[in-house]
């Protein structure tokens, strides 16, 4: 245990806390441990009710690095740590893998029920955890975007659609990046200071999005990322971020989070533009 675990009377005894500490080490933890870090902030319902084993293979690393994992962190042990998420998700949501095994194998009408509570799962985690000072920041930012460029490929593709959507809609001026004949380099390049880039990406994140996350923040574009853990490789290149973890059902990831950040940005930014000073469309 450290000195600093020490002073505060031992490892961390909350999810919040516990979030806090390793994003607070991240930076010197090793290559294997940093890899179980984002496995368990990512999946942190797999890590509370998984086996050692069976999160070890998730993480793709062995069970003793689960273990020094644990011990770098102030606990004694893995069971130790996992505790911590156990006692979140029972405070916090419903034992979902748990229930999750009730309707697997019987049929549609069991799979529409799973993804039903992934979905809720999903939302319900979005409200609880949401910060709500960089939710704002990341509206104003928005809000004073002269255009709102979209850029999100696969999983992430039908979000950036629906902000399209919405914003034409609301009169917000946007742009999608649909990456047409392989020009998202040039529709990207076509962005000035005053615009801004709203990326979204989830693991395994996309190379072409990270690439032109990274050549706007190169010319000093504002991003704004939704993304699902602190460890998202999106991250170096934003001015602001917010984080989504979506629940799953049998392997399938809810977007119901996502959708859900999606259309709260859209609306709070035609709000913001129209009340808080945001900039008029011409």
């Amino acid at each position: 245990m450290t000195e600093a675990h020490a002073a505060a009377g031992g490892p961390p005894t909350t999810l919040t806390a516990l979030r806090g500490l390793i994003l607070q080490q991240r930076a010197t933890l090793p290559k294997r441990l940093l890899q179980a870090a984002e496995f368990a902030l990512a999946h942190p319902q797999e890590f509370a009710f998984g086996t050692i084993g069976e999160i070890a293979a998730q993480a793709e690393v062995q069970p003793s690095t689960l273990v020094r994992f644990a011990q770098s962190l102030g606990y004694s042990g893995f069971s130790d740590l996992q505790a911590v998420f156990r006692a979140h998700a029972r405070d916090r949501w419903p034992e979902y893998r748990e229930r999750l095994e009730t309707v697997r194998g019987e049929g549609p009408l069991a799979l529409m029920q799973g993804f039903t509570r992934a979905a809720v799962h999903s939302a319900e985690r979005l409200a609880e955890t949401v910060d709500a000072a960089t939710l704002e920041r990341a509206v104003a930012l928005l809000a004073k975007a002269e255009t709102i460029y979209l850029l999100g490929s696969r999983r992430a593709f039908p979000i950036v659609t629906y902000l399209a959507y919405a914003l034409r809609k609301l009169e917000i001026r946007c742009h999608l990046v649909d990456q047409a004949g392989g020009l998202a380099p040039e529709q990207v390049a076509l962005m000035s200071p005053r615009d801004v880039l709203l990326a979204v990406s989830f693991s395994p994140y996309t190379p072409a999005t990270l690439d032109l996350v990274g050549s706007a923040a190169q010319r000093g574009i504002g991003v704004v990322a939704l993304t699902d853990t602190p460890f998202s490789p999106l991250i170096p290149s934003t001015s602001v971020w917010l984080e989504v973890t979506e629940a799953d059902h049998a392997a399938f990831r809810s977007l119901s989070g996502t959708l859900v950040l999606a259309m709260t940005l859209a609306v709070a930014t035609a709000e913001h533009r129209n009340h808080g000073g945001g900039t008029e469309i011409p």
